[in-house]
């Protein structure tokens, strides 16, 4: 079968190149082999190996679950110029904008996972078997989004795939009704983790109905920022052609989500500020200490500063035609919105507790461990697929003539 030959053909595509690509794959693998040795003693000894407490019960792995949501769902901004207007340039690279979304979800799914006491208790949340308390829970819904979401990121690029790999066009009006879905459900699953937090009326931190808006232009300026820096490290190491006018356009969208996002702080900040209250404890402890106690101080602010120094530098269009400029300003955004919205996000909402006490917070060296190889499998799983989308997209790998007569 043709569907048989192309995902071998696929797989061994991943695992074929020179030895600089194989010394990438083994330091991503040596990474995640570290952070699952770490896991290993967080599920030995239990939660007590992180920092997270009674108190603090979301911490760093939960707030790399935030922001990786949102990298996922800017992989939108490929496809609506690709598919909507019919842009060819970005036509070239939305099935690599697709793979990253799936590669984040990925990601996002294995950050929840090492974030539970008890993994092996997800069985609970399988329709059928457990109590998956849809549509009731929150959280069944945040599964069901990104389950879907993830699905349909597989599913349109292997078909689009699959069809050149048999040297045919994919037929655009067969999958186009699953574009426009995702399209929908890009912003939904972003919507719906920020309803994750804004549903807790007892933390007035995130109990704000702009905090899914705040996500959304987060998301979409991070993630721009991050295709960027990727597409030209492709164009840089492969043939693979990367049109500057791609990178051109998301520069544009993300000093506009930029300006957006950093607004949408501005207003939450004079909320809470101009006629401080009890509600306000949260974000006066994030900004500047409460009670003696500032440990997130230095990062907001520092957050704070990259995020201006970015805007700034995106907004003067002869500094963001500068490539050496946009990567500055690229690397900048997504590090400020990264301590922003994980950090600076997840945590306040915990100090001080509803009963006014205390406790901060600082990710292990378990944490931060498992949140590395975390990250590098995610970079790992990529770094492959990008390797066979390549390969098929510049026609290296077909199947042969006379099999592209079948249909499987």
């Amino acid at each position: 079968m043709v569907v048989i030959r192309f995902i071998f053909d696929s797989v061994r595509e991943m695992f074929r190149g020179p030895r600089e690509y194989w010394m990438w794959l083994l330091a991503l693998s040596l990474v995640v082999l570290f952070g699952a040795w770490r896991y290993s003693e967080q599920i030995t000894e239990g939660l007590v190996v992180t920092g997270m407490s009674d108190q603090v019960s979301w911490g760093f792995y939960i707030s790399n679950f935030a922001f990786l949501v949102g990298i996922a769902a800017a992989a939108v901004l490929l496809v609506i110029p690709a598919y909507i207007f019919d842009r060819k340039d970005v036509k070239d690279v939305v099935l690599v904008g697709e793979g990253m979304a799936v590669a984040a979800v990925t990601m996002a799914i294995l950050f929840v996972i090492v974030d539970l006491g008890r993994p092996d208790r997800l069985w609970h949340m399988i329709p059928g078997i457990g109590r998956f308390h849809w549509p009731v829970s929150l959280l069944a819904w945040d599964v069901l989004v990104l389950s879907v979401y993830f699905l349909l990121n597989l599913a349109i690029p292997f078909y689009v795939l699959y069809s050149r790999y048999r040297g045919k066009e994919p037929n655009f009006r067969l999958y186009f009704p699953f574009v426009v879905i995702a399209m929908f459900w890009a912003i939904s699953i972003h919507t719906v983790t920020a309803f994750l937090f804004s549903a807790n009326p007892a933390r007035p931190f995130w109990h704000t109905a702009l905090l899914g808006p705040r996500f959304i232009a987060s998301a979409f300026a991070s993630g721009p920022a991050l295709i960027i820096i990727t597409l030209q490290i492709i164009r840089k190491l492969t043939s693979y052609h990367v049109s500057q006018t791609v990178i051109d356009l998301l520069a544009l969208i993300m000093t506009t989500a930029l300006q957006i996002s950093l607004f949408f702080v501005g207003a939450e900040l004079f909320t809470d500020f101009y006629n401080e209250g009890a509600h306000a404890a949260s974000i006066h402890y994030l900004f500047f200490g409460l009670g003696g106690f500032s440990s997130l101080k230095a990062w907001i602010w520092f957050a704070l500063a990259l995020n201006l120094t970015a805007l700034v530098i995106l907004m003067i269009h002869p500094l963001r035609q500068r490539t050496v400029m946009l990567n500055i300003a690229c690397v900048m955004t997504f590090i400020g919105i990264w301590i922003e919205k994980g950090m600076g996000l997840v945590i306040p909402g915990f100090v001080p507790t509803p009963l006014g006490e205390i406790f901060e917070y600082a990710p292990t060296s378990v944490e931060l461990s498992v949140a590395a190889g975390i990250w590098a499998f995610g970079i790992l799983v990529f770094t492959l697929v990008a390797k066979a989308v390549i390969a098929i997209e510049q026609g290296k790998l077909s199947c042969p003539p006379e099999e592209q007569r079948y249909t499987l």
